[in-house]
């Protein structure tokens, strides 16, 4: 086993690449399986086949959508979109760093995992010598995420079929079963039931992870989080048995949580088999097997944006409908806008947009004129990561119709392109975040001023 596995550490064949890229379709010929399964295929497709995608593509995240593509074909090229992470098919993998990263070290990524996921500072995202640890590491940080969400639901409860072999029989007879352990008679009887149980498949599973976890470097440390729901899982699994493992992996890929209420519970399940089968290094749960944990970066850079900026902003958010809009009187045109400034008599609306500054254009002019208008606002933000320390970019609105010839800008409108500079000259992390925390100050400073 230690030498299979050394073979596929050495025949590894890895490529790197930045999100919002375009790259050559040769450029990716040594990882040929891996983009002959997601080349233009859609994020859902994908999660089908085994992906796990956080935040969910469905729930949470308005920019990341169902049909965006990890790698969409635009001529001879490849373009990458606003997703981080792992992809991987057999012994190969793609790689999908920030546009940010130095060399191995994404230094942005984690701070962004760490700012809005609260992952613990020691995950090592600066080196790809395992990136199988790497991935492990981001898998096993989602727990405690994933089991609080779930369990705000309460316990998942399901019908089961219990055997018993006694003498008050409350179910159907199990002849075979009955012959081969109750010969000769001695006044038992084999019989099965179904039975409504918070002992089920699923929540097996969850305790099957819980052990695991409990086991691994920093474990104790990241279950020590989430104490409450932990005992629950436990009191809830009396008939756990470790070796049980294998069967529980397998029936819980034969039952997927389908029940839309159980959402929650679908995600953890997906999250805990990926968990599990890491030990015998099969992360996919699909046909194809094709494996991977993604992270939507438009998603974390708004998120990251409300920490800085939400004590003065309203933040919709539109997945769980919190402070819905509306565009029109009568309920009518609803709008989830990013940041809606408090200030009533100095309204401010604000986008934020994990792209480029020049990808800023066209569809996102329009969506913040028509929130401005919407909201009496006079002045406007695009909120963005920038890598080259470029000034903002100032857009006043034009008056006037070009077939009369009186074009001109009016004063009291304005849209700003903000960007807030992301550090590239640290040499470690820790000054990462010293950089970072400087750049936070100019980046409020230019909003407030």
């Amino acid at each position: 086993m230690v030498i299979q596995h050394l073979a596929k550490v050495i025949l590894m064949k890895q490529l790197l690449i930045k999100d919002n890229q375009y790259k050559s379709k040769s450029y990716f010929s040594e990882i040929k399986d891996v983009v002959d399964c997601i080349a233009d295929k859609t994020l859902a497709e994908l999660e089908k086949e085994g992906v796990f995608v956080f935040p969910s593509s469905v729930r949470e995240s308005e920019d990341l959508t169902n049909d965006q593509m990890i790698l969409q074909s635009y001529n001879d090229m490849y373009v990458s979109g606003n997703v981080m992470g792992f992809l991987g098919v057999e012994n190969q993998r793609l790689v999908i760093e920030s546009r940010f990263s130095r060399g191995e070290r994404d230094y942005f990524f984690q701070y962004l995992l760490e700012k809005i996921l609260e992952f613990p500072n020691f995950i090592n995202l600066e080196t790809s010598a395992n990136q199988d640890e790497r991935l492990f590491s981001l898998l096993l940080f989602l727990f405690p995420r994933y089991l609080r969400n779930a369990m705000r639901k309460g316990l998942f409860k399901t019908y089961i079929c219990k055997k018993y072999n006694d003498g008050n029989v409350r179910g159907s007879i199990d002849v075979a079963r009955h012959i081969k352990n109750n010969t000769p008679f001695i006044g038992n009887i084999a019989y099965s039931k179904r039975e409504y149980s918070y002992d089920n498949y699923l929540i097996e599973l969850v305790r099957h992870t819980i052990e695991y976890i409990k086991g691994k470097n920093c474990g104790r440390m990241l279950l020590d989080t989430i104490k409450d729901e932990v005992n629950q899982i436990i009191q809830a699994t009396p008939e756990y048995r470790a070796k049980d493992r294998r069967k529980i992996i397998d029936n819980n890929i034969k039952n997927v949580v389908r029940h839309a209420y159980y959402h929650e519970y679908r995600l953890l399940q997906q999250l805990c088999i990926l968990i599990l089968r890491n030990e015998q290094h099969q992360y996919g749960t699909g046909t194809r097997n094709v494996y991977g944990i993604l992270f939507d970066g438009a998603w974390l850079w708004e998120e990251y944006v409300n920490t800085l900026i939400g004590d003065a902003f309203y933040h919709p958010k539109n997945k769980t409908g919190d402070g819905t809009q509306h565009l029109f009187a009568g309920n009518h045109g609803t709008i989830y806008p990013d940041f809606i400034g408090k200030d009533r008599e100095n309204r401010i609306i604000a986008d934020a947009k994990y792209k480029p500054l020049n990808n800023i254009s066209g569809k996102d002019y329009l969506q913040v004129l028509a929130y401005m208008f919407r909201f009496d606002a006079k002045q406007g933000f695009y909120l963005y990561p920038e890598a080259k320390g470029a000034d903002s970019q100032h857009f006043r609105l034009n008056r006037g119709v070009t077939y009369e010839g009186k074009i001109y800008p009016r004063e009291d409108i304005k849209v700003t392109k903000c960007g807030l500079n992301i550090p590239q000259e640290a040499d470690n992390y820790k000054d990462f975040i010293i950089y970072m925390q400087q750049e936070e100050q100019s980046f409020k400073e230019k909003i407030f001023q």
